[in-house]
Formats: structure tokens, C-alpha cells, sequence
């Protein structure tokens, strides 16, 4: 009645997994390709706003904030902050360079990165490029980042 598992079986079984799983990841992969164009702001990304991300990440902001739900929750997200800041990058440039020395006694936050003209336009360039990105899940949920 029951029949033997046999290695022509095992055979089988493994061969038809690996190709239905292959052919599953190919489809996944192109759906993706299809999805991501559809989300992008179609801005082309300037010297100025790669030069951002160059500071974002020798300053390690993540290491505190978040960018589009990835990154450390101590400080608040900065996928909208441009929008929050009234759609300036001069109110955002001027909220970097306004941090005390040696922060606010008794409260976490932001130190002084003693950032040039150039770097905060570049920062502040970046933001509001992210800003723009459409997210699958309209992140953030909140106007408050």
C-alpha cells in the first residue's frame, strides 16, 4: 500500500523545489522593479544632495534618527522634516546651526557638529530631496515624523 521514498523521488522533489522557488524569486524581482520607479520623486540627484548624504553619513545621523522608518528612534524621523520646517531648507540649516555647545542640561539632545555654510546647504538639500520620496505607507504616519 504505502510506497517507498526513494532517491528518483527525493530526486524529483528537490529539482521541482529549487525551479518553483527560482521562478517565484524572478517574479518577485521583476514586481519589485515594476513597484520602485512608481515611488521615486523622478528628481535627479545633485552634486549638492549626494554631498548631503556624504555629511548625513560621516555625522552619523541615523545613529539617532530616522530616515524613512530605518535608522535608530532617539530622535525624531526626518522624512518629513522639510514639510514640518514650512518646505524651507533655510528653517532646517537654521535649526542645525542653532544647537547649543554642549546640548540642553538635562534633556537629550542634538550636539554642535560645527558644520560649514556649504555642508548645512548640502544637508538641508538632502532632506528635502527624502522629502519627497513617495513611500509605499505614506510614511511617516504622523506630521510629526
Amino acid at each position: 500500500m504505502a510506497q517507498a521514498f526513494t532517491k528518483a523521488m527525493a530526486r524529483n522533489i528537490f529539482y521541482g523545489g529549487t525551479a518553483f522557488f527560482f521562478l517565484l524569486f524572478l517574479a518577485l524581482t521583476f514586481q519589485t522593479h515594476s513597484v520602485v520607479p512608481q515611488r521615486d520623486n523622478h528628481q535627479a540627484i545633485s552634486d549638492l544632495v549626494a554631498k548631503g548624504k556624504q555629511v548625513w553619513e560621516e555625522h552619523d545621523c541615523i545613529g539617532c534618527h530616522t530616515l524613512l522608518g530605518e535608522g535608530a528612534y532617539f530622535a525624531p524621523e526626518l522624512g518629513n522634516v522639510y514639510k514640518r520646517f514650512g518646505n524651507s531648507t533655510d528653517a532646517i540649516k537654521a535649526f542645525i546651526a542653532s544647537r547649543p555647545e554642549n546640548g540642553v542640561p538635562g534633556r537629550r539632545s542634538m550636539p554642535q557638529f560645527h558644520l560649514s555654510d556649504e555642508e548645512l546647504t548640502a544637508v538641508a538639500e538632502f532632506l528635502k530631496y527624502v522629502s519627497g520620496i513617495k513611500t509605499s505607507r505614506n510614511w511617516p504616519p504622523t506630521p510629526q515624523g
